[in-house]
């Protein structure tokens, strides 16, 4: 008789009303990939903010997790990405379907990046981690930086007059033209997009693997605000915001070498990029984080 399988909360949370179809098909998905692969369920499934995780074991006893997903731009280049950089760096895709988007991937440690002791030493290796990942040039069929990048800058003037702050509508029309000014030089490399210390797990063959990539080409200068505002307490815990903030990213600067006034100017844009959908989403200000990185970086 077939395992029942319980959805976790948070994920129907997520998915009830934007993927409904997607998350009643669940159970049944489960029970394809189990069978088609030859797995057997070893746990209770997990679950992040888009994905329904399953430790499952192959034939051969292989420990794996299974991963469903909806089809979307964010996961229809997950396998070739992970496929793309090199293997010591990354997760390894064991088999996927690229039709739903679903993976088999290699168990890793139960233990992230966000639980190692030294926030300091977590971003050196997320840094080294990004300049392994950031020397990969971007295959063909990869959703390409230019054109987020002109989403942004044609959604700004209808979303940015939803702030209530004249003064912030002003500061996030900077934003528009540093990307602007950016914009005819977007990059080639293969980027992770949301390369933070959730997005690396502990490992058994090498001490730190890549997970969960958003593909995207373009400058790994777009890749450093995760790193910059996760871990946000042990920013807070130094007794000064603006400063911890200023040396995570000149660490990051130095380790991987990107250009500074490049990496300024994409970090605007991802300053912009999640002002843009947070106010799309009905907020009338300036998200306080995303305030504090703006005020420490270019204030």
């Amino acid at each position: 008789m077939p395992r029942v399988i319980e959805i976790p909360a948070r994920l129907v949370r997520n998915h009830s009303e934007k993927a409904p179809d997607w998350l009643a098909g669940l159970p049944a998905a489960v029970e394809r990939y189990v069978g088609e692969w030859q797995l057997a369920v070893s746990g209770d499934p997990l679950s992040g903010e888009a994905s329904l995780i399953l430790p499952v074991a192959r034939r051969d006893g292989t420990a794996a997790m299974l991963k469903l997903q909806s089809v979307n731009e964010e996961s229809e280049s997950e396998a070739l990405a992970l496929r793309t950089w090199n293997h010591d760096d990354v997760v390894e895709v064991l088999e996927d379907d690229p039709e739903t988007s679903t993976l088999l991937l290699e168990r890793l440690e139960p233990r992230t990046l966000d639980d190692h002791p030294d926030h300091v030493e977590a971003t050196l290796i997320l840094a080294e981690l990004l300049n392994h990942l950031s020397a990969v040039p971007a295959p063909p069929g990869i959703r390409h930086l230019a054109d987020i990048a002109a989403g942004m800058i044609e959604d700004a003037p209808r979303v940015i007059p939803m702030l209530a702050d004249p003064a912030e509508q002003a500061l996030t029309w900077r934003y528009v033209a540093q990307v602007t000014e950016l914009l005819p030089e977007p990059g080639d490399r293969l980027l992770h997009w949301d390369l933070h210390y959730y997005n690396v797990m502990a490992a058994k063959r090498q001490p730190w693997l890549v997970i969960d990539p958003k593909p995207l080409a373009g400058d790994p200068a777009f890749e450093l605000m995760p790193a910059v505002w996760n871990r946000w307490d042990d920013l807070v815990a130094t007794g000064d915001l603006s400063q911890a903030i200023r040396d995570r990213f000149d660490l990051m600067l130095e380790v991987t070498g990107i250009d500074r006034d490049r990496a300024l100017g994409w970090t605007a844009g991802r300053i912009l990029q999640n002002v843009l959908w947070f106010t799309a989403d009905g907020d009338t200000r300036i998200e306080a984080e995303l305030k504090a990185v703006s005020d420490a970086l270019f204030v």
